[in-house]
C-alpha cells in the first residue's frame, strides 16, 4: 500500500468526524446483536490462545472483542457500514 493509499484512508476514517475543536468524534456504528456477537468470539478467541489451542494469532480476538466494546468499528466507517438502530 503506498503512502497516498494510506492518507486517503486515513482521510476517509476521519473525515466528517472533527468537532469544532478539532477533536475526533467516533459515532457509534455497531449495534446491539453486533457488540454481542463481537464480545463472545473476541473472547472465544483468546481463551483458546491462552489454553494454546490456537496459538498466538487468537489474540487478534482483541479487535472485535475491543470493537464490541466500545461500539465503533473504523473499517465499517470507511465502508459506510451502521448496524446501529436508525432513528
Amino acid at each position: 500500500m503506498t503512502i497516498k493509499a494510506l492518507l486517503i484512508l486515513a482521510y476517509r476514517i476521519i473525515q466528517g468526524r472533527l468537532n469544532k475543536k478539532g477533536v475526533i468524534v467516533m459515532k457509534r456504528n455497531v449495534g446491539s446483536l453486533d457488540k454481542i456477537l463481537r464480545v463472545i468470539v473476541g473472547l472465544i478467541l483468546i481463551s483458546l490462545s491462552i489454553t494454546n489451542t490456537i496459538g498466538w494469532w487468537g489474540y487478534l480476538g482483541l479487535v472485535p472483542l475491543i470493537g464490541g466494546l466500545i461500539g465503533y468499528c473504523p473499517l465499517y466507517s470507511i465502508l459506510g457500514i451502521s448496524t446501529t438502530k436508525k432513528k
